[in-house]
């Protein structure tokens, strides 16, 4: 049973009580909405008579179904109209705070809420998305929920859970050039397995992730939902610190002290015991492809589809399955697979850090003939600022097209899909059948850099050949 680990400190300072069936009653400091999720759970209350328990702890945006092209109003797709128009109402007459489109603070969930200072060490926070993991980068606890939670939070604040595991993964090393955060977690689904963290929260420590910027280990926490735990998390430091000062709902003045230093305290203690310890090292790690149907498919850009005796036997079923769809074979390296459209962004690597990587790529080069290839920043202030780098043009001289913040093709609920059997390089999170867009439309996940460079040659390549 672990103790003394930071996410041991917040269960205990955020538990109201236990229930009867012996879940905890868990207190939610910070609850995110977007429109896909919640139109359900505001019905649920109203045909209950209840009302929004503590409104000004429920923050919203919306971003799953923007279009990126055209976000003029109404949108072309009426059901996405009438889903912001949904969570319009419901902000208003609830009191909740909304960052519509044009507020100049709209963007996806996970990335907003960081960039304006919401997400703070020692929360609790809780969204109706599966990557809200993503915030456990700050030193959070964060919970991705279904919309019948999603009810719950809003009318009570609390949330019934069962206490998780804790397992400590450390990676040790500075990153090889052509490694980024992206590559890090998913050597880390490979090799702990897509069921690997059920039960568990993980704990990312070590030199390689203090080596990190904020960015970087929000995309390493946004995917430890992949893994399998419920919950990903890195200890706050003076990184976590330097990134929230100044921010808009970051604590100021005389209570940032206050703040600094209870954010000390609450990380993991340096004899805190944890159920389970895997150890990484950094230099193992090379720019990785998935190859499969699952985040867990992953291989080095210079290793082969693997053969089925080379996998474990309970992993040889959904391998067969995906060789099928993915239309390759045992042995194909997947370096050279041919690719028709380049996707950057998502709540994965649609932040600046991000965009800056892939520009590095895609300057003096342009994208190979008839290849599409599109970039969206993950929020209106990513956009801004990129466009103040002029990164908008770099991209755009390259040939691929630059959009407004969305979700888009990450899980394609907008106009942004695949058609048919088309291929993906994609900087998102899920590869699974159908997931952008086309139900037989195919996807490989890889680091913004690496989408940049298969963009640029047409195929899977190896990021550090044009580095």
């Amino acid at each position: 049973m672990s103790k003394g680990t930071l996410f041991d400190k917040v269960w205990d300072l955020h538990t109201v009580g236990t229930l009867p069936s012996g879940l905890t009653q868990l207190f939610i400091g910070l609850h995110l909405i977007h429109e896909v999720t919640s139109p359900q759970a505001f019905a649920m209350l109203r045909e209950r008579g209840l009302k929004v328990l503590f409104p000004e702890r429920t923050v919203a945006t919306v971003d799953h179904i923007v279009p990126t092209e055209n976000q003029v109003r109404p949108f072309a797709d009426n059901l996405a109209e009438e889903m912001i128009q949904a969570l319009e109402n419901n902000c208003q007459e609830n009191n909740i705070t909304f960052y519509n489109i044009g507020s100049g603070s709209q963007g996806i969930v996970h990335v907003i809420a960081p960039e304006l200072g919401l997400t703070q060490p020692g929360m609790t926070i809780a969204c109706g998305d599966s990557h809200t993991s993503s915030h456990g980068a700050f030193g959070a606890i964060a919970f991705g929920i279904g919309t019948s939670q999603v009810r719950d939070v809003l009318a009570s604040q609390t949330l019934a859970l069962s206490k998780l595991k804790v397992r400590k993964i450390a990676v040790h090393g500075t990153l090889n050039p052509g490694v980024y955060a992206k590559d890090v977690i998913l050597h880390i689904i490979r090799s702990l397995g897509v069921k690997g963290g059920v039960g568990y929260a993980y704990e990312f420590a070590g030199t390689t992730f203090e080596q990190m910027n904020m960015e970087e280990r929000m995309t390493v926490c946004n995917m430890a939902i992949e893994g399998g735990a419920r919950c990903g998390y890195v200890n706050p430091d003076q990184v976590t610190y330097d990134y929230l000062k100044g921010r808009d709902f970051a604590p100021k003045h005389a209570d940032w002290d206050k703040a600094v230093a209870w954010w000390d305290s609450i990380k993991s203690d340096a004899d805190a015991q944890y159920d389970d310890v895997v150890i990484f090292d950094a230099a193992e790690i090379s720019p990785t492809v998935t190859w499969g149907i699952t985040p867990g498919q992953g291989i080095g850009i210079n290793q082969s589809v693997p053969q089925p005796e080379e996998l474990l036997e309970e992993d040889r079923f959904i391998a067969e399955e995906a060789y099928r769809y993915m239309d390759l074979y045992p042995g194909q390296p997947i370096k050279g697979t041919k690719i028709d459209v380049c996707f950057i962004g998502s709540c994965t690597n649609g932040r600046i850090t991000d965009l800056r990587e892939a520009a590095k790529i895609a300057k003096g080069r342009h994208v190979a003939e008839g290849i599409k290839a599109f970039v969206v920043p993950g929020s209106e202030r990513v956009k801004e600022e990129a466009e103040a780098e002029g990164l908008d043009k770099i991209f755009q001289e390259a040939g691929f097209e630059w959009r407004e913040p969305g979700c888009s093709m990450c899980l394609a609920m907008n106009p942004d899909k695949l058609q048919g059997r088309q291929i993906s390089a994609s900087s998102s999170n899920r590869n699974f059948k159908g997931r952008q867009g086309s139900s037989s439309g195919r996807t490989l996940l890889m680091s913004p850099a690496m989408v940049a460079t298969a963009a640029i040659k047409g195929e899977v390549s190896d990021v550090r050949e044009l580095l």
